[in-house]
């Protein structure tokens, strides 16, 4: 079954088109283009700004022409994420989607339906004659995924309306009312490559196969940091025996949590032995605190490797090592205002050799309090400007803090309880959305945010539920009629 025989089918169809549209963060040409050609296609007015951002226009149903003009907003780019053994060039390859059961996933990459599905169901509203609203606005934003410039950069006029529907939520049923802001922190630093001493045997130290995911919606779930577990092991390794490292390289995408990490060693033959000794218990050490929490078949191993050139200076190898141990990662605290939620976390997100000699470290820092924000990023600087590293900060977007007296809110709330005879979920995220740059732009817009149901998302095992693709275009139809 292609996922074009999906229903609704409307909205598959849309989803398939964005599928082949090679769209990763900041390479987005492609997917401006395929937007603006698209609304042409089907005599939808359209227009773009000085960021990329793309808004397309429909007058209301005949006879809702005084009710509110809606803003229904999703963002361009995707979370560009593959297994080790993909050949997918996401600069170039369209996205081979597959229906598995009750899911929809990518072959072997990220899927995109982060935001590809909460685009196409705008687009399908577009297209949908049969339904009833007043005037829609389709804002499709660019690069959220890694600084939300579209949102930043929205100018006054862009889009005019009174009521925003963020179609950027990964769980039906829930209704977002709020979200934490974040910042990214970069370390760089510079090290000295010196000759690689003689006699040495060289080995690959690996961790490959964890979960990953998202930074925000997954940070809490307790998954292994790739890149501070390999830090763990060869910190460890140290204490007791010495080796040269050669290369080291960890992780990817600021918001996804590191999945693989490798370093490059060099020990006397002499401790070999060890080496695989202690890799050996390792990887049963991290099975053992990991288990039901990570897939089974990750794995933690040594295998011998080419011999290095040139290793890192020791002073500045072992300082990044243990600096990279001591990072704060994970949760660092839990919101005392709403009950379960995590206000502050940290997401050890890469460890990057770079050109010119320099090793840069990306870590991503999330709160609902910006000055927790502030606080968890500072003591990240602090830390690596103690081994010698310039720290910049980068990315930084504020939270969108809860209205629980919004009337769109009340109108989805009502919408959900008549359609499916449940309560929805109202709450607030840990993940960032760009509702409260929005509200820095346009104070009185109203907002809530949902969307259909969508797993392991900024990683290759990202899927969308298929019935939960069909209820929230149920609940999408029915909010858009009663705001009409």
């Amino acid at each position: 079954m292609k996922i074009t025989d999906l229903q609704p089918q409307l909205v598959w169809q849309c989803f398939d088109e964005i599928t082949k549209v090679p769209r990763p963060t900041h390479h987005l040409d492609k997917m401006k283009e395929f937007l603006v050609d698209w609304a042409d296609r089907h005599n939808i007015p359209v227009a773009t700004d000085e960021v990329g951002n793309v808004v397309m226009r429909k007058p209301a149903t005949p006879g809702h022409e005084n009710a509110p003009t809606i803003i229904l907003q999703g963002h361009q780019d995707m979370v560009a994420e593959k297994l080790p053994a993909s050949n997918h060039n996401f600069l170039t390859d369209p996205i081979e989607t597959i229906v598995d059961g009750e899911w929809v996933r990518a072959n072997g990459t990220t899927l995109g339906a982060d935001n590809g599905m909460g685009c196409a169901a705008a687009m399908a509203v577009l297209l949908d004659d049969s339904l009833v609203h007043g005037p829609i606005e389709a804002l499709f934003t660019v690069d959220e995924e890694q600084g939300l410039i579209g949102a930043n950069g929205l100018q006054p006029g862009f889009v005019t309306g009174e009521i925003l529907l963020n179609l950027d939520s990964e769980e039906m049923g829930q209704l977002v009312i709020g979200c934490a802001g974040g910042k990214v922190t970069v370390a760089t630093l510079p090290y000295n490559r010196i000759a690689a001493p003689e006699g040495l045997i060289y080995y690959k130290v690996s961790l490959g196969g964890l979960k990953g995911g998202h930074s925000g919606m997954e940070i809490g779930l307790g998954r292994a940091n790739a890149n501070q577990q390999l830090a763990r092991f060869l910190y460890a390794l140290s204490q007791d025996t010495a080796f040269e490292l050669a290369e080291i390289d960890g992780g990817g995408l600021a918001n996804a949590i590191p999945r693989d990490a490798h370093a490059v060693i060099g020990i006397a033959a002499a401790d070999a032995e060890k080496l695989n000794k202690a890799a050996a218990e390792y990887n049963d050490t991290l099975h053992s605190e990991f288990k039901g929490v990570e897939e089974e078949s990750f794995i933690f191993k040594v295998e011998q490797a080419d011999p290095a050139e040139s290793v890192i200076g020791a002073k500045t190898a072992h300082d990044l090592i243990k600096a990279v141990f001591a990072c704060p990662n994970g949760v660092q605290g839990m919101s005392h205002a709403i009950e379960g939620l995590i206000e502050t976390s940290c997401n050890l997100a890469s460890v990057k050799m770079k050109e010119g000699d320099k090793i840069e470290i990306t870590v991503h820092q999330r709160s609902s309090v910006d000055s927790r924000r502030d606080e968890i990023a500072d003591r990240v600087k602090a830390l690596f400007t103690l081994i010698g590293a310039s720290v910049a900060f980068d990315d930084a977007y504020v939270g969108w803090a809860p209205n629980p007296d919004s009337k769109v809110l009340k109108v989805a709330v009502e919408s959900y309880r008549d359609i499916f005879h449940a309560e929805p979920k109202v709450e607030a995220l840990h993940a960032g959305l760009e509702c409260g740059l929005f509200l820095e732009k346009m104070p009185a817009l109203d907002m809530v945010s949902f969307g259909p149901t969508l797993k392991d998302i900024h990683s290759p095992g990202e899927k969308a539920n298929i019935k939960s693709v069909g209820e929230f275009w149920q609940l999408l139809t029915e909010i858009l009629r009663r705001l009409a």
